[in-house]
């Protein structure tokens, strides 16, 4: 861990948001993954489209994508950024897991690290709420922040 003060704590410790207006814009891009588990089946229903509530890999990407544009109102301290683009892309790695890989870039003043977690986030608890009708043995992991890259000023 660093030994540098957390920079949304005041000297008296409490918490606001940074001041970033002194920083120059920079392009900044940042992917994060997550593990959505559940049994073989219900994966498999997943991958094929086949679930009572619908075609949910859609439906995650989307509410991955609109998790990343709504992290500022999620997150009491986030900057709220332009957006610049955000993605949300499944592979299935094993028969009970989904891996979720999102991407998100920006051009700005604060980095798109928290876009970028909760748009994986945000799919993960998608394809939870489609397949919990269906199997109770659902779990959400492994959810990190995999690269993060800031362009020179």
């Amino acid at each position: 861990m660093s030994d540098l003060p957390l920079t949304h704590l005041d000297a008296q410790g409490r918490a606001g948001m940074v001041d970033v207006s002194g920083k120059p814009p920079v392009r900044r891009d940042a992917v994060a993954e997550g593990d959505f588990r559940a049994k073989a089946s219900t994966i498999d229903r997943i991958m094929q489209g086949e679930l009572p509530k619908g075609e949910a890999l859609s439906v995650a990407r989307l509410a991955g994508i609109q998790a990343a544009k709504d992290c500022a109102r999620t997150i009491p301290l986030c900057h709220p950024i332009p957006l610049e683009h955000a993605s949300v892309d499944f592979r299935r790695c094993e028969d009970t897991v989904i891996r979720i890989r999102a991407t998100a870039t920006v051009v700005a003043r604060t980095g798109i690290e928290m876009e970028a977690l909760t748009a994986v986030m945000g799919a993960a608890l998608t394809l939870w709420d489609m397949t919990k009708a269906i199997d109770d043995s659902l779990s959400i992991g492994n959810v990190n922040l995999v690269e993060k890259r800031k362009a020179s000023s």
